[in-house]
C-alpha cells in the first residue's frame, strides 16, 4: 500500500515519501544477492515507471523538477533495457505458443525459440552488471534530491493538472489508434494508459469502491496493449534476419500467428479503451475533485 496518497498527509509529503520508498526498494533489489539479474532489471524498470507516473501526476505543480528527473529516470531504464528486451522476446514467443497450443505443432518453431535463447545468452554479463550498478548510483543520487522536491500547489490543485493532461493525451492517442491502428500509435496509446493506471493507483484510497474498478480496467488495457507491442517487436525481429530463425515456411507461419493474435488483442484493447475513456475529460476531473474533497473533509 505504499504507492498511495494517504488521507492525512499533504500531497508534497506524499510525493516525497513515495519517491523515497520506490528508490530505496529499487536499490535494495539491485543489492539483493538472492535475486537474479533479470529479476533485478525487471523490478528496477518497474520502479522507474512508477516514479515517472508519480512525477507526471504533479507535473505542473513541481515545475522544472519534472523535466530533469523524468529524463534521468527514462535514461536509466533505457540503460538496462537490452537485458529485459531479450528475455521479453522469449516470454512473448512462449505466450504465443501457449495461446495457439491446440492449433500448432510447437517443435516446428523450435528454430525461433533456439535463436531467441542464443541472443539472450549472448548478452555480455559483465557489461550488463556494470550498467545496473550505474543505475543504482543514479537512483541513490535522486533519493537525496527527492527530499527537497517542492510543489507550488496544495491539495487537489497539486494533482489536477497532471491528471487531466494525462487523460487528455490518452483520449487523443485512442482517437489516433482507432483511426489507424499502427504499431507506434498503439504504443503511444499504451503509454498514456499506463500513466493513467499509476495515477488511479495513487489516488485509489480516495474512494476504493469507485476508483479501484477503473484502476483495474486501465491495468487490463495496458496489459493488452503491451502484449500487442511485444508481438510487434517479435515480428520485427523475425523480419530483420529470417534465415536465423529456421525455414522460410516456419517463419512465415509464425508471423501469421502473430498477426492473428495481434488482431484479437487490438479489438479487445480498443473496445475497452472506448469504455474507460468515454467520460469527458472535464467531467472526469470534476468527479475526482469532488471525491477528493469529500475524502479529505
Amino acid at each position: 500500500m505504499s504507492y498511495r496518497i494517504k488521507r492525512k498527509e499533504s500531497v508534497q509529503h506524499a510525493v516525497r515519501r513515495i519517491a523515497d520508498e520506490q528508490l530505496a526498494k529499487a536499490v535494495a533489489e539491485i543489492d539483493d544477492p538472492h535475486r537474479s539479474r533479470d529479476s533485478a532489471v525487471h523490478q528496477v524498470r518497474k520502479r522507474c515507471k512508477k516514479l515517472r507516473g508519480l512525477l507526471r501526476m504533479v507535473r505542473p505543480a513541481i515545475g522544472k523538477t519534472y523535466a530533469r528527473e523524468n529524463a534521468i529516470l527514462r535514461d536509466a531504464a533505457r540503460t538496462i533495457s537490452s537485458v529485459r528486451d531479450a528475455q521479453s522476446m522469449i516470454a512473448t514467443y512462449d505466450a504465443l505458443m501457449r495461446h495457439f497450443a491446440d492449433q500448432v505443432h510447437r517443435p516446428s518453431f523450435g528454430g525461433i525459440r533456439r535463436e531467441l535463447s542464443l541472443r539472450r545468452n549472448a548478452i555480455d554479463e559483465g557489461a550488463a552488471e556494470q550498467r545496473l550498478l550505474a543505475v543504482r548510483e543514479t537512483l541513490l543520487e535522486m533519493k537525496g534530491r527527492a527530499e527537497d522536491w517542492t510543489l507550488r500547489e496544495k491539495g487537489f490543485d497539486a494533482i489536477e493538472g497532471g491528471i487531466v493532461k494525462t487523460r487528455r493525451r490518452a483520449v487523443d492517442r485512442l482517437a489516433d489508434a482507432l483511426d489507424q491502428p499502427e504499431t507506434e500509435r498503439l504504443h503511444e496509446f499504451r503509454k498514456r494508459c499506463k500513466y493513467q493506471w499509476y495515477q488511479m493507483r495513487l489516488i485509489q484510497p480516495v474512494w476504493p469502491a469507485m476508483i479501484d474498478p477503473l484502476r483495474k480496467s486501465f491495468s487490463e488495457l495496458g496489459d493488452l496493449l503491451g502484449d500487442d507491442h511485444d508481438l510487434a517487436i517479435l515480428c520485427q525481429t523475425l523480419d530483420a534476419s529470417p534465415e536465423a530463425f529456421g525455414s522460410a515456411e516456419d517463419v512465415q507461419a509464425a508471423k501469421g500467428l502473430i498477426d492473428q493474435r495481434r488482431q484479437q488483442l487490438q479489438r479487445q484493447s480498443l473496445t475497452l479503451g472506448q469504455f474507460v475513456l468515454a467520460e469527458s475529460n472535464q467531467a472526469f476531473v470534476d468527479r475526482m475533485r469532488l471525491y477528493w474533497n469529500l475524502w479529505r473533509s
